[in-house]
C-alpha cells in the first residue's frame, strides 16, 4: 500500500489459532475499507504464524510482523502504535468479534464531532460459539464536557477499557503508552479520557469473547497479570507487589499531570484521585470494577450472525 490509510488497525496476539481467522473475517468484512491490519505476533508456538501469513497473502491491506521473542502484550501493543501509519488508530483482538458497520459509525463520529478524541460502541459479551451472553450498558460519563467528571468516571464506575474504540492516532501517542503494571490499561484510559470526550455508537457493534484461555482468567493473579504484559515483571525482587500497585496509582497522578488541561480542573481531579485511593485503602473491594448492567433488552435482542462478517452460515 503506498497511499496511507487513513485507519491503523492493530492486532498484537499470542497464540491465538483458536479464534484469529474469526476475528480477522470480521475486519476485512467491515464496511469502511480505508485501513491497514497490523498482526504482531508475539512469537507464537501455534499456528498463528501460519493464519496471519495467509491472511496477509489474500488480503493486501493485512500486514503480518513476527516478533523474534515474547516481548510481552504490553510492548506487543504499543509495536502496533509505533508503527500504525493512519490518523486514526484502533487497538484489535484475536477473539473477540466486530459488526460490519462499528469502523464506520465510528470514523463518522470523530469525523463529525472534532472535540471528540475516541469513539466506540456499546458491548456485548459472547462465549466460546459466539453466542451472546450479555449486552452491557456503557456507564461512564466520558461524554462530559468536563474533563474531571471524565476522569471521576473513570476511576470509579465499571468497565472503562474501551477495547473497541477508533482513537485519533496523534492523540494516543500524546499520552503515556501501555504499561505493565497492575491495571494499566485503565489508566491509559482514563489518560485519554483527560485529553478529550469520548463518543458512543449507541449499538452493540463490538463483541467481547470470554473463554477459558483468555488472558485474565489464565493469568488470574496480579503478579501473572504483570509478567504477562512484560515478561521482566516476573523478577519478584525487581518488581514487588508494592512497585506494581504503586505504578498503578503514580501512572494516574502522571496523566493528571501531563493532562492539557486547567490547574483548578487538575486539583479536581486529584480530590477524586484522593477520595479513590482512600474508598480502596478502607475497602479493597473498591478498587476493583463492579460487575456492568445488563441493558434493559437483554442479549436476545443481539445477534453476531446477523451482524458479523464470516458468521453468515453458523446457526445462532
Amino acid at each position: 500500500m503506498s497511499t496511507a490509510p487513513r485507519l491503523s488497525i492493530g492486532l498484537p496476539v499470542y497464540n491465538g489459532e483458536d479464534y484469529l481467522a474469526e476475528s480477522l473475517d470480521a475486519l476485512l468484512g467491515q464496511s469502511y475499507e480505508n485501513f491497514e491490519l497490523i498482526i504482531s505476533d508475539n512469537a507464537s508456538a501455534d499456528r498463528t504464524e501460519e493464519i496471519g501469513r495467509e491472511y496477509a497473502k489474500l488480503d493486501p491491506r493485512v500486514r503480518y510482523v513476527r516478533q523474534p521473542v515474547n516481548i510481552g502484550c504490553a510492548p506487543n501493543h504499543n509495536y502496533c502504535v509505533d508503527v500504525a501509519r493512519g490518523e486514526l488508530f484502533k487497538w484489535a483482538s484475536d477473539d473477540d468479534l466486530y459488526a460490519r458497520d462499528l469502523l464506520e459509525r465510528c470514523v463518522e463520529a470523530l469525523d463529525e464531532h472534532p472535540e471528540f478524541v475516541l469513539s466506540h460502541s456499546w458491548t456485548a459479551m459472547i462465549d466460546e460459539k459466539g453466542v451472546v451472553t450479555q449486552a452491557l450498558e456503557y456507564p461512564l460519563n466520558t461524554v462530559s464536557p468536563h474533563a474531571a467528571e471524565r476522569f471521576r468516571s473513570t476511576l470509579f464506575a465499571p468497565g472503562g477499557d474501551d477495547d473497541g474504540a477508533v482513537i485519533r492516532t496523534e492523540v494516543l501517542r500524546r499520552v503515556a503508552p501501555l504499561d505493565s503494571y497492575h491495571h494499566a490499561d485503565r489508566t491509559i484510559i482514563s489518560e485519554l479520557a483527560l485529553h478529550g470526550r469520548f463518543h458512543q455508537v449507541p449499538d452493540w457493534l463490538y463483541f467481547r469473547r470470554d473463554h477459558p484461555g483468555r488472558s485474565e482468567h489464565e493469568h488470574p493473579t496480579v503478579r501473572r497479570r504483570a509478567a504477562n504484559l512484560d515478561p521482566k515483571r516476573a523478577d519478584k525482587l525487581r518488581h514487588p507487589m508494592v512497585r506494581l500497585l504503586g505504578e498503578y496509582v503514580l501512572g494516574y497522578v502522571t496523566a493528571i499531570r501531563n493532562a492539557p488541561i486547567s490547574g483548578a480542573e487538575k486539583r479536581e481531579c486529584f480530590r477524586y484521585l484522593r477520595q479513590w485511593m482512600l474508598n480502596r485503602a478502607g475497602n479493597p473491594a473498591m478498587g476493583r470494577m463492579p460487575v456492568q448492567a445488563e441493558a434493559e433488552t437483554g442479549p436476545r435482542a443481539v445477534s453476531v450472525v446477523s451482524v458479523v462478517a464470516g458468521q453468515e452460515g453458523r446457526v445462532p
